[in-house]
């Protein structure tokens, strides 16, 4: 099992429980995107524990008091398209969060991560950013993106997902060991670029779509392409 004092591995109950009925082939898309929005509520929950705070005052109906106030700025990366779905709950933890999408698909033969679409706004970064993506496999998407809030200048990544591989975690921290990660759970076996057992392919069973009979991504992302392909 992949060890790192930066990955917290959840050990609740309830949230290995939500898993398994997220896991099971049976699960609808509407049930699979009411449970992985509750989770990620929970895994937000835990992640933000290290937020750095000040100290305000407060007026209750009774007398003066102290309270805190959130000192760090947040940004909220969902990874598109299956990171989408977690951005809800996050907003419910944190409304004052910046919300900056990330667009990346892995090509169909290499498996290696291709950007097709980037909102960072140039002229401010964050003190921390939330990468949301539910399930980290080959963690060769991850690591681009990490690459890329590094470059946009990023104090603290913390990378939020239901599930990873073992393998992706170790490729993940070999690379960026001050990352921070947040799971339920790590899966032992990767094969073909796909978590075994895992719960297949996220993005598919929140939408109800499918790639087969389809084009792939990189088709689909390719301007020239797409006019071919819509030409025919």
């Amino acid at each position: 099992m992949t060890t790192h004092p930066n990955l917290t591995i959840s050990g609740h109950p309830i949230l290995a429980h939500k898993l398994s009925i997220l896991r099971s082939s049976q699960t609808p898309p509407s049930q699979f995107r009411s449970l992985l929005r509750e989770i990620t509520y929970n895994l937000g929950y835990e992640s933000t524990r290290d937020l750095k705070t000040k100290q305000i005052p407060v007026s209750t109906p009774m007398e003066e008091t102290k309270g805190v106030k959130l000192l760090d700025t947040v940004a909220l990366i969902p990874i598109m398209r299956a990171g989408l779905s977690m951005v809800d709950p996050m907003l419910d933890l944190i409304p004052e969060a910046d919300v900056h999408h990330i667009g990346m698909y892995r090509s169909k033969g290499s498996l290696l991560p291709v950007q097709y679409y980037n909102k960072l706004p140039r002229d401010k970064s964050a003190d921390v950013a939330y990468v949301l993506d539910p399930m980290i496999a080959t963690s060769g998407t991850i690591c681009a993106v990490l690459n890329i809030l590094k470059k946009w200048g990023a104090t603290k990544i913390h990378v939020i997902s239901v599930l990873a591989s073992q393998k992706g975690l170790e490729i993940l921290f070999a690379s960026h060991p001050d990352v921070y990660v947040t799971v339920i759970a790590v899966d032992p076996v990767l094969k073909d670029g796909m978590i075994v057992p895992g719960l297949g392919d996220a993005g598919d069973r929140l939408y109800k779509t499918s790639t087969e009979g389809q084009d792939d991504d990189e088709k689909l992302c390719s301007p020239s392409k797409r006019k071919r392909t819509m030409s025919t």
